[in-house]
């Protein structure tokens, strides 16, 4: 195992390397201390710092404890610790890579293998897309819809297409820019699968170490950042159960189950919640409001996200998979989903459903 892979995970090599080794990741984990130890730090310091922290002294403690690390967030299954693990990733990744372009003489003088930009554009098969220019606008050119992929709805206004110089269907980028993209490209890498199906005996032996995550989450408050309710900017998925709500059609326990968390996780109140199901057939309002009470966590130990994708596809309820599904969230997770067409909508497009609901009560009364 190298000190390449330990530093860049992700890659394909480092894949290949530890599959190469013959790692059991049932054994690795009820055996290697150091891994599972680095593998919780890296996922603790994403959450509350933005990093993954320092490397460990040993490369394969550090290499292995990614693969870990990886289980811990499929674990407890949170879609807001998804997202910052993935990004934690990303953004460590793109200091060394940064760091290491920029010290090109330094690292050339001594044996430590690194990455250069072009292995970075072939790792993410991106060297089709990206041309070196010569010129004042930029040093490179970036075909629009590889520009588009990796940065639609992530960063500021600059980046927006119709504030980029635009010329044959390419979009000039300096070498800092490029690299933000490589960054995206990473966060994508590292969030693709995610959350994993994870064997009952691994969930079992990292039973301590996911609670700590949760604790960690808990303290922080972090699992309810959205308090906008916009259904037009809904996943698929999640317009299909709520037109169904809206029809009074009878919904399987997992899809209630699914709509409630969703609703709960976007800011709305259990009142508001239950008044939208009591068009179902069935309709109790003590059980209704004890189930979405349970889900907030109002009732229970544990505050429930709403179901990532894998999970609605296995119940059936992934329906009307879109370009945003296939392309930018990568099937990953409804919030994810619903906080990108958020970040991407210009303000005007935020009209709160509840707001909209209050101030046409209100012109009724008139």
């Amino acid at each position: 195992m190298k000190t390449l892979h330990a530093r860049y995970p992700f890659l394909s090599a480092a894949r290949e390397a530890v599959e190469t080794a013959g790692v059991d990741l049932a054994e690795l984990v009820a055996s290697d201390s150091a891994a599972v130890e680095r593998g919780l730090e890296r996922v603790e310091w994403a959450v509350t710092e933005g990093s993954v922290g320092e490397p460990h002294r040993r490369t394969r403690a550090e290499l292995l404890s990614y693969p870990v690390a990886r289980v811990l967030v499929s674990l407890v299954d949170e879609h807001i610790l998804l997202r910052r693990y993935a990004r934690a990733e990303a953004a460590t990744a793109y200091e060394r890579f940064s760091a290491e372009l920029a010290a090109t003489a330094e690292f050339q003088s001594t044996r430590t293998e690194r990455l250069d930009l072009q292995d970075l554009l072939v790792e993410f098969d991106l060297t089709g897309h990206v041309h070196a220019t010569v010129g004042d606008d930029g040093d490179y050119r970036v075909d629009v819809g590889t520009y588009l992929e990796h940065t639609a709805g992530q960063w500021s206004d600059e980046w927006r297409l119709v504030n980029r110089p635009l010329a044959d269907g390419q979009v000039p980028l300096d070498e800092n820019e490029l690299l933000l993209v490589v960054r995206q490209a990473v966060r994508r890498r590292v969030a693709d699968g995610l959350p994993l199906s994870v064997p009952e005996p691994i969930a079992t032996e990292l039973d301590e170490e996911a609670e700590r995550i949760r604790e960690v989450l808990a303290d922080l408050d972090l699992t309810r950042d959205i308090d906008t309710v916009v259904p037009d900017l809904f996943p698929p998925c999640m317009r299909h159960l709520l037109d169904r709500v809206q029809k009074g059609d009878h919904l399987e326990h997992h899809s209630r189950f699914a709509i409630a968390a969703f609703l709960t996780s976007i800011g709305m109140s259990t009142d508001e919640i239950v008044e939208l199901f009591q068009v179902n057939p069935g309709f109790g309002e003590e059980a209704t409001r004890y189930q979405v009470d349970h889900i907030r966590g109002d009732t229970s130990p544990t505050e429930y996200s709403a179901p990532a994708c894998a999970t609605m596809q296995s119940y059936g309820d992934c329906v009307n998979k879109d370009d945003i599904c296939e392309d930018v969230i990568n099937e990953s997770h409804p919030l994810n989903y619903y906080e990108h067409r958020l970040e991407a909508a210009d303000e005007g497009e935020l009209v709160d459903w509840r707001e909209a609901e209050s101030e046409g009560e209100g012109e009724e009364a008139e």
